[in-house]
């Protein structure tokens, strides 16, 4: 089986305003570094009304419906913003994640990248924030529990915290949550304290200006034990790459080699069961390398 990659042109069609971070050129720099790889290429299907509803109510959906513009773009907060496309992206990052769940959890592909936007780690229940506006991740989470899946984990090694997943799965005992992000840092959530309503929230605060060492020691000393007592059936990672030195919006010093250690650590934990999905990594040159060096790390499972 070989490792399957969901992408779709539509996702260039949400457009942000010149200088903003989260731009359309982070798919250019995410495809490119993955050209020339062996990986099953699927186009993302669009998301349904109901796998967003997982997460989120309906007037909400149809809020931020109704908040895209026919032309130009328009801000939802300080952040996050729409543009004539962005419905449509944005169903295909949430069915782009559904369908790399259906397609692992069915034995057509050993795992699975999802290079889509926009984001999703930041978006609450009825809250768009940090570029978001659909949960991503807590939707593919919830839709594998739906399809019989008895313990999801997730692992957001994004250097900002991801409180739009704890939100949307602070109730959910089938789901366990790890946050690793630099503190203090936006949004100003993630302190240890928060741990879900079943204690099944697990957030791992690193300290400014920390680099690699740092993470692999609290990883190998909170995150694998957990993981492998908890023994998932999936493993969703919110994988953004905004914790490398280069990145312009935090100050932690990862490194490509510190992605490829974490990457092969879960991969293995999981059993191979891996569904990744693009969060953040707005440095295009290093989102490039560190994009190539985590596939490839889930193409040798």
């Amino acid at each position: 089986m070989a490792t399957g990659l969901f992408m779709h042109s539509d996702c260039l069609g949400h457009v942000t305003p010149r200088g903003h971070p989260e731009q359309v050129a982070r798919l250019g720099a995410v495809k490119a570094a993955l050209e020339g790889l062996a990986l099953e290429r699927r186009e993302a299907p669009l998301g349904t009304d109901a796998q967003i509803l997982l997460c989120h109510p309906e007037a909400y959906l149809r809020r931020i419906e109704a908040a895209e513009p026919e032309s130009g773009v328009v801000a939802l907060d300080e952040d996050t913003w729409m543009s004539a496309g962005s419905m449509q992206a944005a169903r295909r990052a949430v069915g782009g994640v559904c369908a790399a769940v259906d397609a692992v959890l069915a034995g057509e592909m050993r795992n699975a990248f999802v290079a889509c936007r926009p984001p999703g780690h930041h978006a609450e229940t009825e809250r768009q924030m940090g570029f978001c506006l659909f949960g991503n991740v807590a939707i593919g989470a919830k839709h594998a529990l739906a399809q019989g899946v008895e313990r999801v984990a997730i692992v957001d090694f994004d250097v900002h915290h991801g409180n739009g997943t704890q939100d949307l799965l602070w109730n959910e005992q089938g789901a366990l949550f790890f946050s690793s992000h630099q503190s203090p840092l936006w949004p100003g959530t993630g302190a240890e304290g928060e741990r879900g309503a079943y204690d099944q929230v697990v957030n791992l605060p690193l300290a400014p200006g920390s680099g690699g060492a740092e993470m692999r020691r609290v990883y190998e000393a909170r995150v694998f034990p957990m993981l492998e007592a908890f023994d998932p059936g999936l493993l969703l990672i919110s994988a953004g790459f905004d914790a490398h030195r280069a990145d312009p919006l935090a100050q932690l010093n990862w490194e490509v080699e510190d992605y490829v250690w974490l990457t092969e650590r879960l991969r293995d934990v999981a059993g191979g069961r891996v569904v990744s999905v693009l969060e953040g990594g707005y440095d295009l040159e290093a989102l490039g390398a560190s994009v190539a060096a985590h596939v490839q790390a889930l193409m040798a499972n």
